[in-house]
C-alpha cells in the first residue's frame, strides 16, 4: 500500500471512533446539565419544605401519589398515640456515633397507622427502660421520609432474627402486623434531652453535576481539536 493509502486508512481508523467518542462525551455533558437542573430544583424544594410549617401527614387517599422527588423531607405532623411494646431497632451511624434508630408504630386519630422514628439511642443504651414510650394522645412533628427497602450496604434485613439495617416500612409493618400502615415514616423532631434523641436527620445533597458537565465538555473539545489536527496532518506533510 502506498504511503498516501496508508495515511487515509490510518485517518479512518482514528477519525470514525474519535467522532463517535466526541458525540458520546457531548451527550454525557448535556445529561449532566439536565441533572444539575434537577438537583438544583430538588435542593430548593427541600430547603423550602424544611423552613415551612408542618402540614398534616398524608392519609391513605394520598399514599399512591407520594414520590420521593416531590414529597420527601416535607415537615408533617400527626396526632394519635404510640402503640406500646412494639419498638423496632434499626442499626444507625450518626454524628453521635453508632447505635440504633427507634422505630415505633403510631396510631392516628383517623385509625390508620405509620411508623415514627422517635430518634437515636447509643448501642449501649438500647434497653427498653432507656427509651421510655410516651403515653396518651399527642401530636408528633417531623420529616416525611420514604421507605428504605431491602437493607443496608451488603447487609439485608432479617425480620425473623430481629436484625434491621434499613427503615423498610413495608417489612417492619408486616412484622408488627400493623394492618393499614403508611408507606413512609416520620422522622420525629427533637423533643427534650432524653432518649431517644430526635432531630438527627442530616439533610444534605451532593451537587457536583456542574463539574462533571464541564469535564465531559472539556474531553469532547480536546478530542475534537486532536481529530482536526490528525485530519490536517497529511496536508501539511504534502
Amino acid at each position: 500500500m502506498s504511503p498516501a493509502g496508508t495515511g487515509r486508512c490510518f485517518r479512518r481508523l482514528v477519525l470514525v471512533p474519535g467522532l463517535l467518542l466526541v458525540a458520546v462525551f457531548l451527550g454525557l455533558g448535556v445529561w449532566q446539565v439536565q441533572r444539575l437542573a434537577w438537583k438544583t430544583a430538588l435542593i430548593a424544594r427541600v430547603e423550602a419544605g424544611l423552613a415551612a410549617d408542618p402540614v398534616a401527614a398524608p392519609g391513605p387517599a394520598d399514599w399512591p401519589a407520594l414520590r420521593a422527588d416531590s414529597d420527601e423531607y416535607r415537615r408533617i405532623s400527626v396526632t394519635g398515640r404510640y402503640l406500646p411494646g412494639a419498638d423496632v431497632l434499626v442499626q444507625a451511624v450518626t454524628q453521635r456515633g453508632p447505635g440504633f434508630w427507634v422505630m415505633t408504630p403510631f396510631e392516628t386519630q383517623a385509625g390508620w397507622r405509620l411508623l415514627v422514628n422517635r430518634g437515636f439511642v447509643p448501642a449501649d443504651r438500647r434497653a427498653a427502660e432507656d427509651r421510655p414510650l410516651p403515653g396518651g394522645d399527642r401530636t408528633v412533628a417531623g420529616l416525611l421520609r420514604m421507605s428504605q427497602p431491602g437493607g443496608g450496604f451488603l447487609r439485608r434485613n432479617d425480620p425473623a432474627g430481629g436484625r434491621w439495617f434499613s427503615r423498610d416500612t413495608a417489612a417492619i409493618g408486616a412484622t408488627l402486623r400493623l394492618g393499614l400502615a403508611a408507606p413512609y415514616f416520620l422522622d420525629a423532631e427533637r423533643a427534650g434531652d432524653g432518649l431517644p434523641l430526635g432531630g438527627l436527620t442530616v439533610v444534605s445533597f451532593r451537587n457536583s453535576h456542574l463539574s462533571y458537565a464541564l469535564t465531559w465538555f472539556a474531553l469532547a473539545g480536546g478530542l475534537a481539536v486532536l481529530l482536526v489536527r490528525v485530519r490536517r496532518a497529511p496536508e501539511r506533510d504534502r
